[in-house]
């Protein structure tokens, strides 16, 4: 795969739901909430502010991170799904 993000970008590769919880019970596969939590796998250069600058992304390809549920669009690329937002729409890095 050789995507590369534009402006503020990043490529987000979803982790996959938790299917069982932390007590042992096995959850089926519609139940609860979609995981918001994902690895980096692509990111763009930054956004260029007022003087024509790029200013830097806080983020890097591997952080895995808690992005916002509505912000990011979800992609297929090579059968897979993924997610494209702007940096805005992660909410932390883990670890």
């Amino acid at each position: 795969m050789n995507i590369k993000p534009l402006s503020n970008k990043i490529l987000i590769k979803p982790s996959e739901d938790e299917k069982m919880t932390p007590s042992g019970i096995m959850l089926p596969e519609n139940a609860g909430e979609k995981s918001s939590k994902g690895e980096i796998v692509a990111v763009g250069p930054g956004k260029r502010n007022e003087k024509g600058e790029i200013i830097p992304m806080s983020v890097k390809i591997g952080d895995v991170v808690f992005y916002k549920k509505y912000g990011p669009e979800q992609v297929e690329i090579d059968g897979q799904k993924y997610l494209i937002g702007e940096e805005d729409d992660i909410l932390a890095v883990v670890g």
